[in-house]
């Protein structure tokens, strides 16, 4: 009997460490949204054991993000395609123009015999850029540019060495580039590959296919597109040829949740994903991943056509400080530098913005007068995330002139914010809503002190899209101000809601503020 009770002992220890052995393992579950923010249009790519990604910036800069991951689920910023797309009043957020919900779109990311290459185009300047670089973490990059703007064009080189880019909306087209990439081969006819890809979601088209990304796979070409029939969901088409040029035969890839517009990756280990992304609300355009297999040559999207929600991958980790960041703005390895997780809200005004002129602290300088945030240039903002998120900051308002307005604002069209304004010498913190459309001061509280802590929090879980905020005197007790705030996701801004830090004048020019830290947390 004790034998047989040693014996059960052994056994059951056996089984135990067996189990421990292959936890980890077992244990690898990653949730979607992948990111829970805001990373639309997502362009992907591995090289060995490393993946990377770009996405859509539209107005804001640095743009063009490059990402990096070791495991498809966590992600890091590790660069910028570009500093400033370009000029003009509408990318400088001048003379009453402006680029909101345009700017650069949709990119596309390859590497082709030891060299990245990202691609994007602008509805707004009508030119299509393309960027190169030997290091696609520190650069340079090289940037080639050409008219027209080649809408959600897909880059492609294909095995002659021969570079094309597929673009268009509802008709899907076939253009070949010059050998330096320059633009449109003028000697190649351009060529239509699918007269009407969106049929291959039936006959109520709504949104024509677009968002193309093209794949070669064991010889076939793979056309990623999207489309949104009219009374149904954001959906993924797909359609495959034997020869680039066609023909192309379609079908529907994927109609669940709205999860849609993308393409194909694969794990060193011959796994398939396909990457998209979802509307979800205020927080933005959130990437998803799907499992992919494959069946008579097609990839086959998502379990039991699904878009699951949790998938056999490394589990997520926190979207800090990878996606976005606290900020103490101090200095690293000698010299102030902003992390990659900010970006301008436009073209900046490098002369207007210091963390050289009181060490440790982000000065902004007003250098004209606008009437409201949205016209405020070298407004600093990095994204919200989900489901729950908080930004604070303390701010130094002793050198405002009267008319000024500073603070943090969640910004979209319908933004709001809290921050102080200096109205004939004496200074009021306030909270102002666009809720409206049109901005109201729902909350005006004197203060007589030249130090303010602000803070915002957000709400998307379940897609609520609520935002509070509040003040202190002294960072301990917060104080909430004026109303909550509905957010929405709107088109004209085509983006979710963002932290923003922000100065602007309205009577005189010249006067500045200083922010001492960032700080963000994922709750509220």
């Amino acid at each position: 009997m004790k034998t047989k009770n040693i014996a059960f002992l052994k056994l059951t220890v056996t089984c135990l460490l067996w189990r421990l052995a292959i936890m980890p393992l077992n244990a690898q579950t990653a949730q979607n949204p992948i990111i829970y923010a805001d990373v639309p249009d997502v362009s992907m790519i591995r090289v060995g054991d490393t993946y990377y990604a770009s996405s859509t910036t539209m107005h804001l800069n640095p743009g063009l993000p490059i990402m990096k991951s070791k495991d498809l689920v966590n992600w890091h910023i590790v660069s910028y395609a570009y500093n400033t797309l370009d000029g003009g009043d509408a990318l400088n957020l001048a003379n009453g123009a402006n680029a909101y919900g345009r700017g650069s779109w949709a990119s596309s990311l390859r590497y082709h015999n030891g060299t990245f290459y990202v691609s994007t185009f602008s509805g707004t300047t009508n030119k299509t850029y393309i960027y190169a670089t030997k290091n696609i973490e520190e650069g340079p990059w090289k940037e080639m540019s050409f008219k027209p703007a080649l809408h959600d064009h897909s880059l492609f080189f294909d095995d002659d060495g021969k570079a094309y880019m597929i673009y268009g909306s509802g008709k899907i087209m076939l253009a070949e580039l010059n050998d330096d990439l320059s633009g449109v081969n003028p000697d190649k006819k351009l060529q239509i590959l699918i007269e009407n890809a969106s049929a291959a979601a039936g006959p109520n088209i709504g949104l024509p296919a677009e968002g193309s990304q093209l794949f070669k796979i064991k010889g076939k070409y793979y056309l990623f597109n999207i489309s949104w029939p009219k009374g149904g969901m954001r959906t993924v088409l797909i359609h495959r040829a034997d020869k680039l040029t066609g023909p192309y035969e379609g079908q529907v890839g994927l109609q669940d949740k709205g999860v849609a517009q993308g393409g194909l990756i694969n794990t060193p280990k011959g796994d398939w994903y396909a990457y998209l992304f979802r509307d979800f609300g205020a927080v933005g355009r959130v990437p998803y991943l799907v499992p992919v297999t494959w069946t008579d040559g097609w990839p086959v999207l998502g379990i039991d056509h699904k878009a699951p929600d949790t998938l056999d991958l490394p589990a997520n980790k926190s979207l800090m400080p990878g996606i976005v960041s606290p900020d103490e703005f101090s200095r690293k390895n000698g010299e102030p530098v902003l992390p990659l997780v900010w970006q301008w809200n436009h073209n900046p005004d490098d002369q207007l913005w210091s963390l050289k002129k009181r060490p440790g602290y982000l000065r902004l300088t007003t250098g004209r007068l606008d009437s409201t945030v949205l016209s405020a240039r070298n407004t600093l903002t990095q994204r919200t995330i989900g489901p729950q998120c908080s930004g604070t900051t303390l701010i130094d308002v002793a050198n405002m002139k009267d008319g000024d307005f500073a603070g943090l604002v969640l910004l979209q069209k319908k933004y709001g914010f809290v921050g102080v304004k200096s109205d004939h010498g004496s200074k009021q913190v306030v909270m102002i809503s666009a809720q409206s459309g049109s901005a109201i001061e729902a909350a005006s509280i004197p203060l007589k002190q030249t130090t303010i802590y602000l803070k915002a929090s957000c709400d998307f879980t379940n897609r609520a899209d609520k935002a509070y905020f509040f003040y202190s005197l002294d960072g301990r007790k917060w104080e909430p101000i004026g109303t909550p705030l509905q957010m929405v996701y709107t088109l004209p801004h085509f983006m979710g809601y963002r932290f923003g830090l922000f100065n602007y004048a309205t009577r005189q020019s010249g006067g500045y503020v200083d922010f001492d830290f960032f700080h963000i947390s994922n709750a509220q």
